[in-house]
């Protein structure tokens, strides 16, 4: 069975919860993550724009935190921003692939 839409919501906020983990043990991380946001805002059109100005404000704000804090909400508009979010990307591909993979499991079940 395909997965809908909330289940990759839900597969989002685990990856992200990961990022935030490896963020939090690797703090240098936030850095990068602002140098792949800057790289984005250059190549992105009026549509995505919004959403990569608001992960810029949140990066920006307190120390990286509000990036943190927004990336783990359980809110609609947060999952909007996952969908845009430079945090994944902190994530090796190994990382990413075991979350997937996980997913996978459960679902293939159904």
């Amino acid at each position: 069975m395909p997965l809908q839409h909330s289940d990759l919501d839900r597969r989002s906020l685990a990856i992200h919860r990961l990022a935030v983990e490896k963020l939090e043990r690797e703090p240098a991380l936030l850095e990068r993550a602002r140098s792949i946001l800057a790289r984005w805002r250059e190549a992105s059109s009026a549509r995505t724009a919004p959403a990569l100005d608001e992960w810029q404000r949140l990066l920006d704000s307190d120390g990286g935190q509000g990036a943190l804090s927004a990336a783990l909400e359980e809110t609609e508009r947060a999952a909007q921003l996952r969908q845009s979010s430079p945090l994944a990307c902190l994530l090796t591909s190994q990382e990413r692939f075991a979350i997937i993979k996980q997913w996978r499991s459960p679902h293939a079940k159904a």
